[in-house]
């Protein structure tokens, strides 16, 4: 008996294939995307210039450090980071006239006039080595979400619309009336 032979199969395209294969699963494939913080950092100073170390009175300055197992320690005590935005919120505002909190003075601004702000007022955050990332945004996105519901807030008063429907210049004047002012220290490696 005579054996059947097996015929061969042409594989010069398989590679041509396999190449296409991989280019249409890395086009269709979606990436995690990063979170981040968007912040517009302050200008450099002037190198000319001599820094003057201004001091800031205790009042003035929202303590929020927060250590390696992700727990909050805001003024002193310890809080859940669910409450911080109002925390914070009332800090910027200080609406009670609280001795505690920054004072308030009265300032004019484009399109408001004359109010009474805590222009002085500076939110101090500091966060141990190894805090989680997690953790280190939400803190930041607290802080900051604390500037946007006071803005808004503030342009429903005046305007009947939320910030972010209000043109440049009307939103560049609620910047002015409530500017972010959070200031981070360097992380620490604190207990080890």
């Amino acid at each position: 008996m005579a054996r059947r032979q097996i015929q061969e199969i042409n594989a010069g395209s398989m590679a041509d294939i396999a190449f296409l294969l991989l280019i249409f699963f890395l086009v269709t494939t979606t990436m995690d995307t990063d979170s981040g913080i968007v912040r517009r950092l302050p200008p450099m100073p002037d190198p000319t210039r001599p820094q003057d170390d201004i001091p800031i009175r205790e009042r003035n300055v929202f303590v929020v450090l927060v250590n390696r197992n992700n727990q909050l320690l805001v003024e002193g005590e310890l809080m859940n980071i669910k409450e911080l935005r109002e925390a914070a919120k009332e800090f910027i505002e200080n609406p009670n006239y609280e001795e505690n909190l920054p004072a308030k003075e009265p300032k004019f601004f484009e399109h408001f006039g004359t109010l009474e702000v805590t222009s002085k007022h500076v939110i101090s955050l500091q966060s141990d080595r190894g805090t989680s990332y997690k953790t280190y945004i939400a803190v930041q996105n607290e802080l900051a979400a604390a500037y946007n519901e006071l803005r808004d807030e503030l342009a429903m008063r005046k305007w009947s619309k939320e910030y972010k429907d209000l043109n440049e210049d009307y939103q560049k004047a609620i910047d002015d009336v409530y500017p972010m002012k959070i200031s981070e220290a360097e992380p620490k490696n604190v207990g080890g």
